[in-house]
């Protein structure tokens, strides 16, 4: 039997399926991934310093002009839309197999394609907050509103700093995020790791707490959990669920 076809009657045996999702997911969207060699190369001829020096949380608080014309210009991506990997998911959900999505990504693209129980890992870039008085705001906002001195969006309340409610680089991950997301994990009774090679931690090691039946890896290249899976795919994370689903 081949591995295509291992996952789809490992799926249709499975009533509480959990998907564990990164890069690769978001990418097939046309997102593209900044932490890629271009994307390296690309903010350090432009910025002077990599992604991870300019979205971290100290960067931000000192040069938040800086910060957001590096966020904007790769890390929001208004137009894109949810794939096939999106979409099957969502159908595993509507269909009562699916208990929870858990991502490292921040587009929010699974609630676009209709999946609810989905654990965003790094926050999301669709929410955004003031950072003196709390007071939420959309992506909208955010991007057009008009800015304070030096560039960086401003409450309409109190005039202090917007954030984007993603975690950066040197900050912790919500706790209760991340409870929800091992609880999730450790109850499944079948894993599906997609579009991740699994080496962004503390998120990756959340994979380490599955003991369920079945641990399944999907990623176009081979990943260090390989041999620890019962099956392994490389190839599209969409269009491997697409086949499987439908």
């Amino acid at each position: 039997m081949d591995e295509m076809q291992q996952l789809k009657e490992a799926v249709a045996s499975s009533s509480r399926i959990v998907f564990f999702g990164g890069a690769g997911v978001s990418t097939e969207s046309g997102i593209p991934d900044f932490r890629s060699a271009d994307g390296l190369y690309s903010a350090k001829k432009q910025f002077g310093a990599p992604p991870e020096e300019l979205l971290s949380g100290p960067f931000f608080r000192a040069n938040p002009a800086v910060f957001y014309q590096y966020y904007r210009g790769n890390l929001v991506h208004q137009d894109a839309q949810p794939n096939d990997a999106h979409k099957a998911l969502a159908r595993l959900e509507q269909a009562g197999k699916l208990a929870a999505v858990v991502t490292q990504n921040i587009d929010g693209l699974h609630q676009m394609a209709g999946s609810h129980n989905v654990l965003e890992l790094h926050g999301s870039v669709r929410r955004n907050y003031c950072v003196r008085c709390g007071k939420r705001v959309t992506l909208e906002y955010m991007l057009d509103t008009a800015h304070d001195a030096d560039g960086a969006p401003a409450c309409d309340s109190c005039g202090g700093l917007v954030r984007p409610d993603v975690v950066l680089y040197g900050e912790t991950l919500d706790d209760a995020t991340v409870q929800k997301a091992v609880e999730a994990i450790e109850s499944a009774d079948m894993l599906i790791v997609g579009g991740t090679s699994l080496v962004v931690y503390p998120a990756a090691g959340m994979v380490g707490c599955f003991a369920g039946g079945t641990l399944a890896l999907v990623n176009k290249s081979a990943t260090g959990y390989d041999s620890r899976a019962d099956i392994v795919i490389h190839d599209s994370i969409g269009k491997v669920l697409a086949a499987v689903v439908d």
